[in-house]
Protein backbone atom coordinates (compact mmCIF):
# COMPACT_ATOMS: atom_id res chain seq x y z
CA UNK A 1 0.00 0.00 0.00
CA UNK A 2 1.79 3.71 -0.73
CA UNK A 3 2.57 5.56 2.03
CA UNK A 4 0.03 7.72 3.32
CA UNK A 5 -3.08 5.72 1.57
CA UNK A 6 -5.95 5.69 3.82
CA UNK A 7 -6.72 2.71 5.01
CA UNK A 8 -11.20 1.76 5.67
CA UNK A 9 -11.40 0.04 8.82
CA UNK A 10 -11.54 -3.44 7.92
CA UNK A 11 -12.73 -6.54 10.39
CA UNK A 12 -10.91 -6.95 13.36
CA UNK A 13 -8.39 -9.76 12.57
CA UNK A 14 -10.52 -13.08 13.46
CA UNK A 15 -8.12 -16.47 13.18
CA UNK A 16 -11.22 -18.14 14.62
CA UNK A 17 -14.53 -17.67 17.10
CA UNK A 18 -12.36 -19.67 19.88
CA UNK A 19 -9.09 -17.15 19.73
CA UNK A 20 -11.70 -14.36 20.44
CA UNK A 21 -13.77 -15.97 23.07
CA UNK A 22 -10.59 -16.37 24.52
CA UNK A 23 -9.65 -13.20 24.41
CA UNK A 24 -13.15 -12.10 25.68
CA UNK A 25 -13.14 -14.33 28.09
CA UNK A 26 -9.82 -12.97 29.74
CA UNK A 27 -11.23 -9.53 30.08
CA UNK A 28 -14.79 -11.06 31.36
CA UNK A 29 -12.74 -12.62 33.94
CA UNK A 30 -11.55 -9.33 34.89
CA UNK A 31 -14.61 -7.53 34.88
CA UNK A 32 -15.89 -10.35 37.06
CA UNK A 33 -13.15 -9.90 39.47
CA UNK A 34 -13.56 -6.17 39.27
CA UNK A 35 -17.32 -5.97 40.28
CA UNK A 36 -16.92 -8.58 43.03
CA UNK A 37 -14.32 -6.26 44.75
CA UNK A 38 -16.99 -3.18 44.27
CA UNK A 39 -19.37 -4.88 45.67
CA UNK A 40 -17.81 -5.88 48.69
CA UNK A 41 -16.68 -2.29 49.20
CA UNK A 42 -19.66 -0.51 48.20
CA UNK A 43 -22.26 -2.72 49.54
CA UNK A 44 -25.07 0.16 48.19
CA UNK A 45 -23.77 -1.15 44.88
CA UNK A 46 -23.99 -5.06 45.34
CA UNK A 47 -27.80 -5.51 43.57
CA UNK A 48 -26.57 -3.55 40.89
CA UNK A 49 -23.29 -5.17 39.70
CA UNK A 50 -25.44 -8.54 40.44
CA UNK A 51 -27.74 -7.78 37.84
CA UNK A 52 -25.15 -6.17 35.07
CA UNK A 53 -22.27 -8.40 35.65
CA UNK A 54 -22.00 -10.75 37.97
CA UNK A 55 -25.43 -12.94 37.03
CA UNK A 56 -24.04 -13.36 33.67
CA UNK A 57 -21.79 -15.98 31.90
CA UNK A 58 -20.14 -13.75 29.27
CA UNK A 59 -19.32 -10.52 28.13
CA UNK A 60 -21.61 -10.57 25.17
CA UNK A 61 -24.67 -11.39 27.68
CA UNK A 62 -24.00 -8.38 30.62
CA UNK A 63 -23.47 -6.04 27.46
CA UNK A 64 -26.46 -6.94 25.65
CA UNK A 65 -28.49 -6.96 29.22
CA UNK A 66 -26.87 -3.57 30.16
CA UNK A 67 -27.49 -2.00 26.72
CA UNK A 68 -30.88 -3.22 26.60
CA UNK A 69 -31.55 -1.66 29.58
CA UNK A 70 -30.20 1.56 29.30
CA UNK A 71 -32.08 2.09 25.49
CA UNK A 72 -35.38 0.61 26.14
CA UNK A 73 -38.38 3.35 26.12
CA UNK A 74 -42.21 2.08 27.16
CA UNK A 75 -42.54 1.07 23.46
CA UNK A 76 -39.19 -0.14 23.06
CA UNK A 77 -38.83 -3.11 25.72
CA UNK A 78 -35.68 -3.92 27.17
CA UNK A 79 -36.57 -7.43 26.51
CA UNK A 80 -36.82 -7.40 22.55
CA UNK A 81 -33.40 -4.86 22.84
CA UNK A 82 -31.78 -7.66 25.07
CA UNK A 83 -32.75 -10.72 21.96
CA UNK A 84 -31.32 -7.61 19.76
CA UNK A 85 -27.95 -7.03 20.98
CA UNK A 86 -27.35 -10.60 22.37
CA UNK A 87 -28.35 -12.11 18.82
CA UNK A 88 -26.25 -9.91 16.93
CA UNK A 89 -23.16 -10.26 19.52
CA UNK A 90 -23.38 -13.83 19.60
CA UNK A 91 -23.63 -14.20 16.05
CA UNK A 92 -20.57 -12.06 14.88
CA UNK A 93 -17.07 -12.70 16.55
CA UNK A 94 -15.85 -9.71 15.44
CA UNK A 95 -18.23 -7.62 16.76
CA UNK A 96 -17.10 -9.64 19.95
CA UNK A 97 -13.74 -8.59 19.33
CA UNK A 98 -13.82 -5.24 18.26
CA UNK A 99 -16.31 -4.81 22.42
CA UNK A 100 -12.50 -5.88 23.81
CA UNK A 101 -10.83 -3.98 21.88
CA UNK A 102 -12.84 -1.05 22.50
CA UNK A 103 -12.81 -1.50 26.35
CA UNK A 104 -8.87 -2.12 25.99
CA UNK A 105 -8.72 1.38 24.67
CA UNK A 106 -10.43 3.03 27.12
CA UNK A 107 -8.79 1.43 30.13
CA UNK A 108 -5.01 2.18 28.48
CA UNK A 109 -5.66 5.88 27.14
CA UNK A 110 -7.74 7.38 29.20
CA UNK A 111 -6.38 7.87 32.96
CA UNK A 112 -9.81 8.87 34.43
CA UNK A 113 -10.77 4.97 33.49
CA UNK A 114 -10.13 2.99 36.59
CA UNK A 115 -11.08 -0.59 35.43
CA UNK A 116 -12.43 -2.65 32.81
CA UNK A 117 -15.75 -2.95 34.65
CA UNK A 118 -16.00 0.92 35.27
CA UNK A 119 -16.07 1.43 31.57
CA UNK A 120 -18.56 -1.47 30.88
CA UNK A 121 -20.92 0.23 32.89
CA UNK A 122 -20.34 4.00 33.11
CA UNK A 123 -18.84 5.06 29.69
CA UNK A 124 -21.57 6.39 27.21
CA UNK A 125 -18.88 6.63 24.91
CA UNK A 126 -18.09 2.77 24.77
CA UNK A 127 -21.76 2.06 25.32
CA UNK A 128 -22.90 4.15 22.05
CA UNK A 129 -20.20 2.81 20.05
CA UNK A 130 -21.51 -1.35 20.89
CA UNK A 131 -24.74 0.06 19.68
CA UNK A 132 -24.14 1.57 16.75
CA UNK A 133 -21.92 -1.57 15.66
CA UNK A 134 -25.58 -3.63 15.88
CA UNK A 135 -27.31 -0.90 14.09
CA UNK A 136 -24.81 -0.59 11.74
CA UNK A 137 -25.16 -4.25 11.43
CA UNK A 138 -28.67 -3.71 10.85
CA UNK A 139 -28.38 -1.70 8.05
CA UNK A 140 -26.26 -3.78 6.42
CA UNK A 141 -28.85 -6.16 6.22
CA UNK A 142 -31.29 -3.98 5.31
CA UNK A 143 -33.40 -3.97 8.50
CA UNK A 144 -33.03 0.01 8.19
CA UNK A 145 -36.42 1.02 10.17
CA UNK A 146 -34.82 -1.17 13.27
CA UNK A 147 -31.43 0.48 12.59
CA UNK A 148 -32.25 4.32 12.25
CA UNK A 149 -35.05 2.96 15.62
CA UNK A 150 -32.02 2.34 17.37
CA UNK A 151 -29.54 4.95 16.11
CA UNK A 152 -32.31 7.44 17.56
CA UNK A 153 -31.97 6.08 20.91
CA UNK A 154 -28.45 6.00 21.54
CA UNK A 155 -28.50 9.55 20.55
CA UNK A 156 -31.34 10.68 22.54
CA UNK A 157 -29.86 8.21 25.68
CA UNK A 158 -26.12 8.96 25.34
CA UNK A 159 -26.32 12.34 23.36
CA UNK A 160 -23.91 10.43 20.32
CA UNK A 161 -25.52 10.49 17.24
CA UNK A 162 -23.86 7.85 14.81
CA UNK A 163 -25.53 7.58 11.62
CA UNK A 164 -26.02 3.35 11.24
CA UNK A 165 -24.28 3.45 7.93
CA UNK A 166 -20.96 5.02 9.33
CA UNK A 167 -18.29 2.53 9.55
CA UNK A 168 -16.39 1.84 12.61
CA UNK A 169 -12.77 0.26 12.90
CA UNK A 170 -11.97 -1.13 16.08
CA UNK A 171 -9.78 0.00 19.08
CA UNK A 172 -11.98 3.21 19.50
CA UNK A 173 -11.98 5.78 22.31
CA UNK A 174 -15.14 8.20 22.26
CA UNK A 175 -13.57 9.97 25.53
CA UNK A 176 -16.64 11.91 27.32
CA UNK A 177 -18.54 11.41 24.03
CA UNK A 178 -21.04 13.72 24.82
CA UNK A 179 -21.73 15.87 21.56
CA UNK A 180 -19.97 13.55 18.94
CA UNK A 181 -21.82 13.79 15.55
CA UNK A 182 -20.85 11.23 13.06
CA UNK A 183 -22.68 11.56 9.15
CA UNK A 184 -23.93 8.87 7.39
CA UNK A 185 -20.81 8.21 4.67
CA UNK A 186 -18.31 8.88 7.07
CA UNK A 187 -15.37 6.26 7.84
CA UNK A 188 -13.34 5.52 10.97
CA UNK A 189 -10.46 3.95 11.00
CA UNK A 190 -8.78 1.60 13.82
CA UNK A 191 -6.95 2.56 17.23
CA UNK A 192 -8.65 6.16 17.07
CA UNK A 193 -9.69 8.73 19.77
CA UNK A 194 -12.49 11.38 19.39
CA UNK A 195 -13.27 13.35 21.91
CA UNK A 196 -16.64 15.05 22.78
CA UNK A 197 -18.01 17.88 20.70
CA UNK A 198 -16.52 16.41 17.59
CA UNK A 199 -18.44 17.00 14.08
CA UNK A 200 -17.95 14.59 10.79
CA UNK A 201 -20.59 16.09 8.83
CA UNK A 202 -21.01 17.07 5.78
CA UNK A 203 -21.12 20.74 3.70
CA UNK A 204 -24.56 20.98 3.85
CA UNK A 205 -25.11 20.97 -0.17
CA UNK A 206 -23.26 17.56 -1.11
CA UNK A 207 -24.85 14.51 -1.59
CA UNK A 208 -23.98 10.57 -2.17
CA UNK A 209 -20.07 9.89 -0.58
CA UNK A 210 -19.93 13.76 1.23
CA UNK A 211 -18.36 12.99 5.06
CA UNK A 212 -15.14 12.33 6.06
CA UNK A 213 -12.41 9.55 5.60
CA UNK A 214 -10.67 8.77 9.57
CA UNK A 215 -7.24 6.83 8.88
CA UNK A 216 -5.76 4.48 11.46
CA UNK A 217 -4.63 6.08 14.84
CA UNK A 218 -5.83 9.47 13.79
CA UNK A 219 -6.62 11.71 17.27
CA UNK A 220 -9.43 14.19 16.81
CA UNK A 221 -9.50 16.84 20.10
CA UNK A 222 -12.35 18.05 21.32
CA UNK A 223 -14.69 20.21 19.48
CA UNK A 224 -12.84 19.64 16.31
CA UNK A 225 -14.88 19.88 13.43
CA UNK A 226 -14.70 17.98 10.02
CA UNK A 227 -16.66 18.64 6.67
CA UNK A 228 -16.88 16.93 3.70
CA UNK A 229 -15.54 14.07 1.76
CA UNK A 230 -11.92 14.70 3.29
CA UNK A 231 -8.75 12.52 4.40
CA UNK A 232 -7.44 12.48 7.68
CA UNK A 233 -4.06 10.82 7.08
CA UNK A 234 -3.02 8.01 9.33
CA UNK A 235 -1.43 9.17 12.55
CA UNK A 236 -2.51 12.51 12.24
CA UNK A 237 -3.59 14.97 15.09
CA UNK A 238 -6.53 17.32 14.55
CA UNK A 239 -6.12 20.00 17.53
CA UNK A 240 -9.54 21.24 19.27
CA UNK A 241 -11.56 23.57 17.95
CA UNK A 242 -10.13 23.50 14.66
CA UNK A 243 -12.24 23.47 11.70
CA UNK A 244 -10.96 21.21 8.79
CA UNK A 245 -12.02 21.55 5.03
CA UNK A 246 -9.41 19.95 3.50
CA UNK A 247 -7.16 16.91 3.57
CA UNK A 248 -4.83 16.50 6.47
CA UNK A 249 -1.50 14.86 5.57
CA UNK A 250 -0.19 11.47 7.95
CA UNK A 251 1.53 12.07 10.71
CA UNK A 252 0.90 15.61 10.66
CA UNK A 253 -1.27 18.14 13.08
CA UNK A 254 -3.72 20.66 12.17
CA UNK A 255 -4.93 23.40 14.36
CA UNK A 256 -7.23 26.42 14.14
CA UNK A 257 -10.12 27.57 12.31
CA UNK A 258 -9.19 27.53 9.33
CA UNK A 259 -6.83 24.56 10.32
CA UNK A 260 -2.97 25.39 9.38
CA UNK A 261 -0.80 22.21 9.52
CA UNK A 262 2.03 22.96 12.07
CA UNK A 263 5.31 23.48 9.95
CA UNK A 264 3.51 24.76 6.95
CA UNK A 265 1.56 23.79 4.19
CA UNK A 266 4.88 22.76 2.25
CA UNK A 267 6.85 21.35 4.84
CA UNK A 268 4.60 20.25 8.11
CA UNK A 269 5.95 18.78 10.90
CA UNK A 270 5.80 15.16 11.47
CA UNK A 271 5.60 13.03 14.35
CA UNK A 272 6.60 9.38 14.93
CA UNK A 273 4.10 8.43 17.82
CA UNK A 274 0.42 7.36 16.89
CA UNK A 275 -1.15 10.24 18.72
CA UNK A 276 -4.81 7.98 18.40
CA UNK A 277 -3.32 5.85 21.15
CA UNK A 278 -0.71 8.27 22.96
CA UNK A 279 -3.35 11.17 23.53
CA UNK A 280 -1.21 13.67 23.27
CA UNK A 281 -2.84 16.95 22.50
CA UNK A 282 -0.58 19.74 22.56
CA UNK A 283 3.08 18.60 22.28
CA UNK A 284 3.09 20.72 19.14
CA UNK A 285 2.38 23.98 20.80
CA UNK A 286 5.64 25.17 21.08
CA UNK A 287 6.09 25.16 17.10
CA UNK A 288 2.44 26.69 16.14
CA UNK A 289 1.85 29.46 18.42
CA UNK A 290 4.01 31.69 20.95
CA UNK A 291 0.95 32.92 22.67
CA UNK A 292 1.85 32.93 26.43
CA UNK A 293 -1.15 33.43 28.51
Amino acid sequence: MPTGELRYPSPPPVNSTTTVDVEAGLVWAQIKAEARRDAESEPALASYLYSTILSHSSLERSLAFHLGNKLCSSTLLSTLLYDLFLNTFTSDPCLRAAAVADLRAARVRDPACVSFSHCLLNYKGFLACQAHRVAHKLWTQSRRPLALALHSRVSDVFAVDIHPAAKIGKGILFDHATGVVIGETAVVGNNVSILHHVTLGGTGKASGDRHPKIGDGVLIGAGATILGNVKIGEGAKIGAGSVVLIDVPPRTTAVGNPARLVGGKEKPAKHEECPGESMDHTSFISDWSDYII
